[in-house]
């Protein structure tokens, strides 16, 4: 098969065959059908397997959407030829191939209403922004919640999931981003290289931030007594001692897959697609996605 490889840390990507993918014990061979990257999951390759065997190479990409093609022993609720979406584990090979063997937890029915690039920008983005509102920042109806980085593929998810929680939403980014986020719900938009970010203090119960840096430093001042700071971008600063804060990485939900679907279906829910490319050009998409200006997740073809 096709993949995309790491054959050392800090190594270049190569387009190259590989052994064909085989279904382990309660795994799904998937066919891929996209994948979505993330540019700094290069930045973190796992080089040892959950065993503590040295890896001689690593295919990245984590998200994907495709067609199961196989089952391994002990596999069951799932049926050779659905279409499934989903979030690998950093110990295995990733998705940037044209099939992936995967925990079949992992995985959950794809949106109907969705196509295969869709799909695949979803699983990351949407858990990420799921879990960082409601698993450790306890959003609830008629609370405020302001979201940094409101135009990529996490925030505009999370902008759309606090909207359909009933939550009021300040979004914030860069002025580019000010349309797409109040078309996606936000009742505000802050932009953070023209707007005063002081001008929402003390106005969140939740402030969820994908960016660090000097943004994560100033937001401890927009909640009020009670609030929760929650990022995943870096330790949140310990500045009040009346307020929550969690740092946090995304876990594979098979639940939270199938609810993220089930508000796509319903259309409360918009995956976000900046560009799509083939998989033999991965490396001209990891570096135009690094280099910033691209909104929403970057997919992959084989």
């Amino acid at each position: 098969m096709k993949v995309i490889r790491i054959h050392e840390p800090a190594g270049g990507l190569v387009y190259e065959e590989a052994p064909d993918a085989k279904p382990f014990f309660c795994d799904v061979l998937v066919k891929v059908a996209a994948c979505g990257i993330t540019h700094n999951e290069l930045d973190y390759p796992v080089w040892t397997c959950r065993a503590g065997h040295q890896r001689t190479s690593i295919i990245p990409g984590a998200e994907m959407s495709g067609v199961v093609a196989a089952l391994g022993l002990g596999t069951a609720g799932i049926a050779v030829g659905e279409e499934v979406f989903g979030l690998t584990d950093q110990w295995r090979d990733g998705t940037a191939a044209e099939y992936v063997a995967v925990e079949a937890r992992n995985v959950a029915p794809k949106p109907r209403t969705a196509d295969h690039v869709h799909a695949a920008a979803l699983p990351r983005a949407g858990l990420t922004a799921w879990q960082a509102l409601f698993d450790h920042g306890r959003l609830a109806e008629g609370q405020t919640v302001v979201i940094h980085g409101a135009g990529g593929a996490v925030g505009s998810t999370a902008v759309q999931l606090a909207r359909w929680a009933g939550a009021e939403v300040i979004g914030t980014g860069r002025t580019h981003s000010r349309s797409l986020v109040l078309e996606l719900g936000a009742d505000r938009f802050i932009a953070l290289d023209a707007d005063r970010l002081e001008d929402a203090a003390g106005q969140a119960d939740v402030v969820f931030d994908t960016i660090g840096g000097e943004v994560l430093s100033r937001s401890p001042a927009l909640l009020h007594p009670g609030g929760t700071l929650v990022t995943v971008a870096a330790p949140p600063p310990a500045t009040r001692d009346d307020i929550t804060t969690v740092a946090f990485l995304q876990e594979s939900n098979r639940a939270q897959l199938t609810e993220l679907a089930r508000l796509v279906d319903e259309g409360h829910l918009r995956p976000q697609v900046g560009a799509v490319y083939p998989l033999a050009q991965a490396a001209e998409a990891y570096s135009a996605k690094a280099a910033g200006g691209i909104p929403g997740r970057i997919v992959l073809q084989p």
